[in-house]
């Protein structure tokens, strides 16, 4: 049974489609790398997926519930969290506040400590708060302010700020819009470890999908790789396959691509 349904989505701008019909599916604990040129759609297509925007055309399953017209908060109460390109976080707050701020274990969350204060922030979920941020390697940063984190460190953070938000102890989807982005090739392989860590979890079943342009952070990584040209599934496979793929190759990768010798992960 698929985790993840999509099918026959489209989007449209002021007549342009950044979406053309596009359908796949990811299997619970799947790792799946949605990869294609700049412009291809996939950060649309996150964006619809996570709620942010709705399609045109088309359905969204997940956990055989549908979520077409659902709203990005509704969809995180069903277990679907994203992150961003660039790195979201609240930089006046420390990085255990940023993560209790979304915490679900709390029962509160954002809207009461919004409405009572950040003063009550500190006995928020703090227990769980700790333990996520120790999960994302930041068990000695909790009490830095997000603003003072160096990059590769706020993107951890932001990971740890997505899974707090999903329900705990329930099958989670990970929407992670370029997780390894503006990271060196050692803090990219780090980072993949840890997303792979969480598919492997025995706490929680995580499906992940993921886009990336590194590609050390796609082969060796993913379980299985899409390729999204133009708004439209181009190819699909194992990324054995999807490197030997001839349109794949003409349009994205290159005819010369070669798989990187530094493909795989390293310990988180």
């Amino acid at each position: 049974m698929s985790a993840l349904q999509v099918d026959n989505l489209f989007k449209n701008y002021a007549g342009v489609q950044a979406l053309k019909g596009l359908s796949f599916e990811a299997a619970p604990g799947e790792c799946v790398a949605l990869i294609g040129p700049n412009g291809a759609g996939k950060s649309t297509c996150f964006a619809c997926l996570a709620g942010q925007q709705l399609p045109t055309q088309g359905h969204v399953r997940w956990q055989g519930e549908s979520l077409d017209g659902l709203t990005a908060t509704q969809r995180l109460q069903r277990g679907v969290a994203r992150t961003f390109q660039v790195a979201q976080t609240f930089d006046a707050l420390t990085v255990l506040q940023n993560i209790q701020l979304v915490c679900r274990d709390s029962g509160s969350g954002l809207a009461q400590t919004v409405g009572s204060g950040l003063r009550r922030l500190d006995h928020v979920a703090r227990l769980a708060a700790t333990e996520l941020a120790d999960s994302v390697g930041l068990k000695n940063s909790v009490h830095l302010w997000a603003g003072e984190l160096p990059y590769g460190a706020k993107k951890r953070l932001e990971l740890a700020m997505a899974l707090a938000g999903l329900p705990p102890h329930q099958p989670g989807l990970l929407l992670l819009d370029e997780p390894a982005a503006g990271l060196g090739a050692q803090e990219r392989s780090a980072m993949m470890a840890l997303v792979r860590s969480f598919t492997a979890s025995l706490t929680q079943q995580v499906t992940v999908l993921y886009t990336e342009h590194n590609m050390d952070a796609v082969f060796g990584v993913a379980d299985r790789v899409l390729v999204l040209i133009d708004g439209e599934l181009a190819a699909q496979g194992t990324p054995e396959s999807i490197a030997e793929n001839v349109l794949v190759r003409k349009r994205y990768l290159g005819q010369h691509f070669q798989v990187p010798h530094s493909a795989g992960v390293q310990h988180a």
